[in-house]
């Protein structure tokens, strides 16, 4: 009787991390403009913008084009891959996935004009889960550190 649970948890479990790593996500459901979205409630997300936000991203002396390149530079080493939107329109969707589960998350960025020169907002945040342990946050932290050793 305790085999069989164990092969009933099992498999259960497997079945949790085949859902997680094959549900379909469309892009629309997650492709939104950082500066417009309402911050959640629930600690898995962390939002980057002007005004309601958890940080304000600097002003870089970079036109909005070079600094949409370098977000997505910055993106895909990171592990991210584009979903929606596109580097030439300054507005791009990445999906990240943590290494055991593969639980995605997703970070949308919009890179807008700032006088001579350019920022960005950005919206981490998990599809999965009350809490994200943080990740979105790191994440978004590690781009801003690769932006700033890549534009001093």
């Amino acid at each position: 009787m305790i085999k069989l649970i164990g092969i009933v948890v099992l498999l259960g479990l497997a079945g949790l991390m085949l859902f997680v790593r094959v549900s379909p996500n469309a892009p629309a459901d997650w492709h939104e403009d950082p500066a417009l979205v309402q911050k959640p409630s629930k600690p898995n997300a962390h939002l980057i913008r002007l005004v309601g936000g958890d940080e304000i991203a600097p002003i870089y002396a970079l036109t909005p084009e070079a600094l949409a390149e370098r977000i997505d530079q910055i993106a895909r080493e990171d592990g991210a891959e584009l979903l929606a939107g596109s580097v030439a329109d300054g507005h791009m969707t990445y999906i990240s996935r943590s290494t055991l589960m593969g639980f995605p998350d997703f970070t949308s960025v919009k890179v807008s004009r700032a006088g001579d020169g350019a920022t960005f907002s950005a919206f981490a945040r998990a599809r999965f889960g009350q809490s994200d342990m943080g990740v979105n946050r790191a994440r978004l932290t590690r781009w801003l550190a690769a932006l700033e050793d890549m534009v001093d």
